[in-house]
């Protein structure tokens, strides 16, 4: 609405200000009349707002500084609050005085911050943040006066060691999110390190009562009233103990109540905590001491059942009269979106850094770009977030009154109506309701799961179900019941039950675990009977209830979500392996909860965005969680592969495919990791000029499986580490080593990381005895020493494995110089009948000791005219006619290898065709096998002609 139209309802109201206005301001000598469009401005604002009107009438004074020094017209930065207020107590005597500095202070700042508002100079975030940097800056102002003059009389405060201590000071609420609104008073919790007494004063007090003191002081400066009125409301009721806690704490005992006796909406309530003032380094200590209590290192379900007490206590506030017109604790009000934001991070905080954010809007946009919410739902939420907030400012900024609550009189409809920009209070109002309508919409859509298998109607199939697992010795009954609910096999679903009941773990559940239990098995065999293989699905899913039951809140997952328990027995009909892999790592039972996300596999450009993603939020000290949250990362992408493989959309060779992508993805990382970690220590190589250069002068080299292309879920990764390094020291660090050092140390450092076994796990078994002379090589090898090694001191079956190996990450110049040596090697002439002599000799040494012959029985990977002949036979071929045909090098899988080796005529095209075929199926064969936890044998007749067939092909091209 236009600035200079002030409706005529404000008419009287306007002129009854400005006649008392007016004279006061006449004394200074100011026409306010020669600027046209600031005496507009003034009348909207005092026609808005009583405060901005009676600030300037009392102190014109105030106005005028704001006039001649401009500060009206611009925005401030993060630091101007509080230089402006430490030069303004840089000479306080006393308590008083310190205090009425403080609110002439906050006359100046309040009615600067209002002027700005209405006026739309400033926009609802620059508000929200003055507002709190002016709080920040009035704590820590007045603290750094209290502190010193306590000092004087008490001395300074200690700890053990003679450490100088001080206090912190904690902003919750809006005051820690930096969306402290106008009038608000400001949540506080205080605290100070370490016991301890004073040292220096007249009178020597331990630090509690020092400290106790001090926030004593603090709280009548900040919080007196008087003809100015006061600085904040302080409301303290958000310490440990809450009301009857003592006013400060040192850091252990607060820890200890925390992790001892902390509710879950005092985890709420730290979501949004702030160093305010005081001793900030010593603050974001403790606030990291906290950070496991308030963000659980896993998905915290179990504070569901909390949280959804919480919110029946809104929703009953909510229903009250008075609450109608309230903005905040109304239906669809600021804390409806508040309590949205915030259940999320609660629930998902500590698996999701991004989400430990104390801005609401920021964490719902985070919660849209991660598809928790749609992008609908964020954008309706942000904005009513912004409008109300804005209302709520407005409302207060009018009369300097903390109210929620609309206006009732007709003169307040239309100011507030006029100050959002609506012409009349209709307009405004209708707007106003359909914001409050999507809130309320999507609050109520929060923990919404139904019945959750509680009593309902007596013919309900889940109270019949639930009937069936409290009382299972009611045998004949129950297997009529089970028998409709689909179970064919119901006696041997009956003995299941008693099994699972009387298992040492479940009998030693918790109250609230074994309720959960309990509601969970009727909704499990109802969905469980729906599925074709009914016995099957529910013998493996209680396999995963055994592992995961003691840690309730994945029982609570499963209770919250039916989409998951369908995808949950979908899967674990198809696949014992899939169970058994979600039991070693419950955390993935999340990703059940998303269909979107569950099939659909990511490219390798898109699995490096989401690794960074994930450890972009994690310090990179933190060596540990940046390895949990690597574990987390392939287990997730692993889990996304088997789904999509076990709904049968995906082919053997894609499955591996994206299996390896994931691994490049990885070990790409752990060596710009290692290279950081080591670097901060060690500095670089000297010849180096790039210390974030990870990938120089070092590449790993992928043999075996990943390096032929066909990772299998379980697989272990065979690697080989190379550098090119010269010069002779690190430099840039604290402790330089020497250059070869360095590199055997990196080496080192990798399969450090991924053999290390965290709470997530373990990355990748590594094995490195592929490296030049195998365990008793070094472990890094320089380029040209290698080279040296493949030429004239390799063995051929060393040459065998270097047909399967690739460069996988690292220096791309040394990758190529690898390429350039494996072809040198491979290519070399041979005796023929040496080579074969050594590759039959190699592989009946192989079978030999890897072979457990049995009856009957066929082994597809060991036994003659399995997976291994073939692969032998490629070698054999590779390394036999690579002098002449350099084509042969070019791949490091036997598919492409095969195609080559009948495109060049070295063997013809029905044999080269039936080889690839017998491979891929043994290959898919062993893969299903694998999923079902079976190892890779089948019944002896299976695959009788295509065996006999492998073996003489075989014949004709290695024996005869």
């Amino acid at each position: 609405m236009d600035q200079t139209i002030i409706p005529e309802e404000l008419l009287p109201v306007l002129k009854s200000r400005l006649d008392s206005f007016h004279p006061a301001f006449n004394q200074t000598g100011i026409d306010l009349k020669r600027d046209p469009d600031f005496h507009s401005e003034l009348k909207y604002v005092f026609a808005l707002s009583s405060f901005a009107a009676k600030t300037c009438t009392r102190n014109p004074e105030i106005l005028l500084d704001l006039i001649n020094c401009g500060d009206l017209k611009i925005s401030y930065s993060g630091k101007q609050y509080a230089k402006r207020l430490l030069n303004l107590l840089s000479d306080t005597k006393s308590d008083p005085e310190t205090a009425n500095i403080l609110k002439s202070f906050r006359s100046r700042e309040m009615l600067r911050i209002a002027w700005r508002d209405l006026t739309g100079k400033a926009g609802y975030s620059e508000t929200v943040k003055d507002l709190s940097l002016f709080a920040d800056a009035c704590v820590d102002g007045a603290l750094t006066v209290l502190y010193e003059n306590l000092k004087t009389e008490f001395g300074t405060p200690t700890d053990s060691d003679g450490q100088t201590q001080k206090l912190v000071v904690i902003g919750m609420g809006k005051l820690g999110g930096y969306e402290l609104n106008f009038s608000s008073d400001i949540d506080l919790v205080f605290a100070y390190p370490e016991r301890g007494e004073t040292k220096g004063g007249e009178k020597s007090i331990n630090n509690d009562e020092f400290f106790t003191r001090l926030c004593r002081r603090l709280i009548a400066i900040i919080g007196a009233t008087g003809y100015e009125g006061m600085v904040f409301r302080v409301d303290l009721r958000l310490r440990p103990y809450g009301e009857n806690g003592p006013i400060v704490m040192n850091f252990d005992s607060m820890e200890d109540y925390y992790q001892g006796q902390g509710r879950e909406w005092e985890r709420y309530a730290l979501i949004k905590a702030r160093i305010v003032a005081g001793d900030k380094i010593a603050g974001e200590k403790l606030l990291e001491m906290l950070k496991p209590f308030v963000y659980r290192r896993y998905l915290d379900f179990g504070a569901i059942e909390s949280l959804r007490d919480m919110k029946k206590k809104i929703d009953l506030q909510v229903m009250q009269k008075e609450m109608k017109n309230n903005i905040k604790l109304g239906a669809g009000g600021i804390r409806g979106i508040e309590f949205f934001a915030q259940i999320f991070q609660l629930i998902r905080g500590g698996v999701i850094p991004a989400l430990q954010e104390r801005d609401v809007i920021k964490v719902l946009k985070i919660l849209s770009q991660k598809n928790y919410i749609s992008s609908g739902t964020l954008i309706e939420l942000e904005l009513a977030y912004i409008f109300l907030r804005t209302v709520e400012n407005h409302l207060q900024e009018f009369s300097d009154n903390q109210t929620h609550n609309l206006p009732e009189d007709p003169v307040s409809k239309v100011c507030i109506a006029v100050s959002m920009g609506f012409s009349t209070w209709e307009e405004f109002h209708a707007k106003l309701e359909l914001h409050r309508k999507n809130v309320q919409h999507h609050f109520n859509s929060l923990l919404d799961t139904g019945e959750n298998g509680k009593a309902g109607n007596k013919d309900n199939i889940e109270n019949k179900l639930y009937d069936v697992w409290q009382f299972p010795d009611r045998k004949e009954h129950n297997i009529n019941i089970l028998a409709s609910a689909g179970y064919k096999r119901p006696d041997e679903v009956i003995d299941l039950l008693v099994h699972f009941q009387n298992d040492n773990a479940t009998r030693a559940l918790s109250g609230s675990g074994r309720q959960k239990l309990d509601r969970l098995l009727p909704l499990l065999l109802k969905e469980t009977g729906l599925s074709d293989e009914p016995f099957v699905a529910l013998n493996r899913i209680i396999d995963l209830l055994k592992a995961i039951e003691k840690r309730t809140c994945y029982l609570s997952l499963l209770l919250e979500s039916p989409v998951a328990m369908q995808h949950l027995v979908k899967l674990a009909k198809s696949s014992s392996w899939i169970v058994s892999y979600l039991a070693q790592h419950p955390v993935l039972l999340d990703e059940l909860l998303d269909p979107r996300t569950l099939y659909v596999l990511a490219q390798k450009e898109d699995l490096k965005k989401e690794i960074k993603r994930r450890l972009e939020m994690i310090s990179s000290s933190d060596l540990e969680y940046q390895i949990e949250q690597l574990c987390i990362f392939k287990q997730v992408n692993t889990l996304r592969v088997a789904a999509a493989d076990l709904t049968g959309g995906l082919s053997l060779m894609k499955v591996s495919d994206h299996l390896s992508y994931i691994a490049e993805v990885i070990i790409d990382k752990v060596l710009e990791i290692s290279w950081q970690h080591l670097s901060q220590k060690h500095g670089i190589p000297d010849y180096l000029t790039n210390q974030n250069k990870y990938e120089k002068d070092f590449a790993i080299i992928a043999y075996g499986k990943l390096g032929g292309l066909e990772l299998g879920y379980s697989s272990d990764l065979d690697l080989v580490f190379l550098h090119s390094g010269t010069g002779s020291r690190t430099s840039g660090g604290p402790k330089p080593i020497e250059n070869s050092q360095f590199f055997a140390r990196l080496g080192q450092r990798i399969v450090h990381i991924l053999t290390s076994y965290t709470r997530a796990g373990m990355l990748y078994e590594a094995d490195m005895r592929l490296r030049p002379s195998g365990g008793a090589g070094l472990l890094v090898s320089h380029i040209e020493g290698f080279r040296e090694y493949m030429l004239n001191e390799a063995w051929t079956w060393e040459h065998q494995a270097i047909v399967r190996a690739r460069p996988v990450c690292g220096d791309n110049a040394l990758a190529q110089r690898f390429q350039q040596i494996r072809h040198e090697a491979l290519a070399r002439p041979r005796d023929k009948d040496k080579l074969r002599e050594e590759v039959i000799t190699m592989r009946e040494r192989m079978r030999k000791e890897r072979l457990i012959a049995e009856r009957g029985v066929f082994d597809l990977k060991q036994d003659v005219g399995g997976i291994v002949d073939i692969e032998f036979l490629v070698q054999y071929l590779v390394l036999l006619k690579s002098n002449e045909y350099a084509d042969i090098t070019k791949w490091t899988d036997n598919v492409r290898i095969l195609q080559t080796l009948a495109e060049t005529k070295i063997i013809d095209d029905k044999s080269a065709h039936f080889l690839k075929e017998a491979y891929l199926t043994y290959r898919l064969t062993a893969h299903r096998l694998s999923l079902q936890e079976k190892p890779a044998k089948v019944e002896e007749a299976s695959y009788s002609e295509t065996r006999e067939q492998v073996k003489k092909i075989w014949d004709s091209l290695i024996t005869d």
